[in-house]
């Protein structure tokens, strides 16, 4: 007896279905492997191994997504190349690539200077800064709930320094710099790239960005950090393993944006939303588990009130737009 046409066609759906389920979670799981994983091997490299160059690295993670990029989309077609435009367009793309330098620079430094977990719960405090630049960049106002909601995302972070005991002030500034930093890049892309013609996906973005970067890096790392090159040469002799670790930390830096954008491109923002969320917390727990570093119940009270408040803002921000 053979089977009905419409009972083939709705179990090869769901087939299909659960393919894409499969394909979304195994993609979630890289997703998270990337992001966490390169936050540990940075914090590793900068405070446990030795490797006390945040700017020399930060360039190495560029040079990766530079090349890496190149090669994703000239080669394997992971989206179609896009091509800039003007040379007012080449300008806006340098400008953010600076910034975007000064945030991963500032984030690199601080993790010399302070836990992961610390470094989380101040980095979870991005849509505050976020708002704050969007109100004095665009005038673009959010509803007097959504506001309200950043009041524990700050607090959050007020009580949790109080009851870190491995705080550094220095570490804080530079930490705090970087997630204002990478807040005020995403305000300013929003501003510098709203035309249609000059919109970039973050892949392309990547591809323009990441040799800028380069660029700028390079005697910043030779002005600030000459002894950079001398003590990566010799720790690569002392330890053969340096080299391993480097190149998985660089190519871990692309995989993660790579990551970031086929999650957005197959999930809803609320989900992404979420998932940012969870893998913050995700993150702190394994960096406490792994670099053994004291924390406080005060500490962790403040981290839960800055989550809790990014959620509530979330919520706000989708219920009132």
């Amino acid at each position: 007896m053979s089977s009905s046409p419409s009972s083939s066609s709705s179990s090869s759906s769901s087939a299909a279905s659960r393919k894409d389920a499969v394909f979304i979670v195994l993609l979630i799981i890289l997703w998270y492997s990337t992001n966490i994983g390169v936050l540990l091997l940075n914090k590793f490299l900068l405070s446990n191994y030795g490797f006390a160059f945040p700017i020399f690295l930060t360039m190495c993670h560029m040079s990766a997504c530079a090349i890496l990029s190149y090669v994703s989309i000239m080669f394997l077609k992971v989206v179609p190349p896009q091509r800039i435009k003007s040379r007012s367009q080449f300008l806006r793309i340098a400008t953010l690539s600076v910034v975007f330098c000064g945030s991963v620079v500032g984030g690199n430094i601080s993790l010399k200077y302070l836990p992961v977990s610390f470094n989380q719960a101040v980095g979870a405090t991005t849509p505050f800064f976020t708002a704050l630049f969007a109100y004095m960049m665009t005038r673009k106002r959010e509803a007097w709930a959504t506001y309200t909601c950043l009041v524990p995302v700050v607090a959050g972070v007020v009580i949790a320094s109080g009851g870190e005991p491995s705080f550094h002030l220095y570490g804080f500034i530079m930490c705090i710099g970087a997630t204002a930093a990478r807040a005020f890049k995403s305000v300013l892309q929003g501003v510098l790239l709203s035309s249609e013609g000059e919109k970039l996906n973050s892949m392309n973005l990547m591809l323009y960005m990441a040799p800028i970067a380069v660029v700028v890096l390079l005697p910043a790392a030779l002005v600030m950090e000459p002894s950079a090159w001398d003590v990566v040469l010799s720790l690569g002799q002392e330890h053969k393993l340096m080299w391993i670790l480097l190149f998985i930390n660089s190519t871990m830096a692309y995989g993660a944006n790579l990551c970031n954008f086929l999650v957005t491109k197959h999930t809803s923002a609320l989900t992404l939303q979420v998932l940012g969320n969870a893998k913050g917390a995700v993150a702190v727990v394994i960096s406490i588990l792994i670099f053994q570093n004291p924390v406080t119940f005060i500490g962790i009270a403040g981290y839960t009130m800055t989550v809790m408040g990014v959620v509530a803002y979330g919520e706000s921000k989708r219920r009132y737009k």
